[in-house]
């Protein structure tokens, strides 16, 4: 019989890989989607109506709904990356935070054990590098203390001890996988790798004049959200229940990154000034189709987008990874990722630029 699995967070960047890469291994994938007036399905879209792909409603703030849908689904594996998982709107809504990213775990672990599964269902728990926040060493590994820095990072590091805590008071096969910063296509377009991405395509076409980011010094470790997926797989099939640190070991401050993303737009950069003074000039374009000229400021650095308590320096040791589960952190690498995001974006804003025109050709808007 297929292997069962249930994803929260279904409709996220993450969720809808995993559930292609699960459904690839011929499991029976349940995801859990909250009711909304508003269609935000879009990055699963493509498998509704696949066979062995279901989806039910239920929220990481109902304890009730959780028990009923485990104990409808009877899973073998839950895979937990539901969060409001942005570092930002955690300073905004910090007890909402708090509610589904720390006690939303509990939720799980309590719905797996009311329905006598705890047993024969695994769980995995996505954490994230976020715990490192004042980092205390270069690079993180799963040794490293944790010092979080925001209140996202605070409930995450709740339900990193939760999954522990059950791990070894009730033998549960629990783990979290400690992922560090992976991106994609799909990436929400709050976050900054996309906003970059997303404002290079559009400064290249003439629908944008200037891109305003935070910190350009930040260090990242930026990895392919589709090649995480399969780490998070193979936590789930290791002999022993253990958390490892997902990460590429590869390290690119918010400039790189910037500068990486005009470059594949058409667009090349050099950079004036330090600080909040800080600004990406265009120093050449390639090709007649770009919509800026030598000269222009198109990136801006703006205070607006400093964060109360800011982590600047996050690197990742996945040798344990490696070592014990096989997986290659590099399958994608940092450069590829960049123009896959690029060349996704420009033709998404072309898209958007032709269908806008044919609106105002037709009178249908203003």
């Amino acid at each position: 019989m297929a292997k069962v699995a249930l994803i929260t967070g279904v409709t996220g960047q993450d969720g809808s890989y995993l559930s292609e890469f699960l459904l690839g291994k011929g499991y029976e994938v349940h995801g859990i989607i909250r009711r909304s007036s508003v269609d935000y399905r879009e990055r699963i879209a493509h498998l509704e109506g696949t066979p062995h792909f279901h989806l039910h409603y239920a929220d990481m703030g109902d304890s009730m709904s959780l028990v009923k849908l485990v104990g409808k689904v009877q899973p073998d594996e839950i895979y937990n990356l539901a969060a409001q998982s942005h570092v930002q709107v955690s300073f905004d809504a910090p007890e909402f935070t708090a509610d589904v990213d720390a006690v939303g775990v509990l939720r799980i672990l309590e719905a797996v054990r009311t329905n006598h599964l705890e047993k024969t269902c695994k769980i995995y728990q996505a954490s994230t590098s976020e715990l490192y926040g004042k980092v205390e060493e270069v690079p993180q590994s799963e040794t490293t203390p944790f010092h979080p820095y925001s209140p996202y990072a605070v409930a995450k590091l709740y339900g990193y001890w939760i999954i522990k805590e059950y791990r070894e008071a009730y033998d549960m096969f629990c783990c979290s996988g400690i992922l560090f910063n992976h991106e994609s296509e799909r990436r929400g377009e709050t976050f900054v790798t996309r906003k970059i991405t997303l404002a290079a395509a559009r400064i290249a076409q003439g629908l944008q004049d200037c891109l305003y980011l935070g910190n350009l010094d930040s260090l990242r470790d930026w990895g392919y959200a589709k090649d995480y997926v399969e780490c998070m797989w193979l936590i789930l099939q290791h002999e022993t229940p253990e958390d490892f640190v997902i990460a590429t070991g590869v390290q690119h401050t918010v400039r790189e990154f910037a500068t990486l993303a005009f470059h594949h737009a058409g667009i090349e950069l050099r950079w004036e000034g330090e600080g909040i003074n800080e600004k990406g000039i265009v120093e050449k374009v390639q090709g007649d189709k770009v919509q800026c000229t030598k000269g222009d400021v198109v990136v801006a650095v703006s205070p607006d987008f400093y964060r109360p308590t800011d982590v600047v320096n996050l690197l990742g040791d996945p040798t344990k990874a490696k070592r014990e589960l096989g997986w290659n952190p590099q399958s994608t690498s940092f450069e590829q990722l960049v123009e896959l995001m690029v060349k996704h974006d420009m033709q998404k804003v072309t898209r958007e630029h032709v269908n806008l025109a044919e609106f105002l050709e037709k009178g249908i808007v203003k």
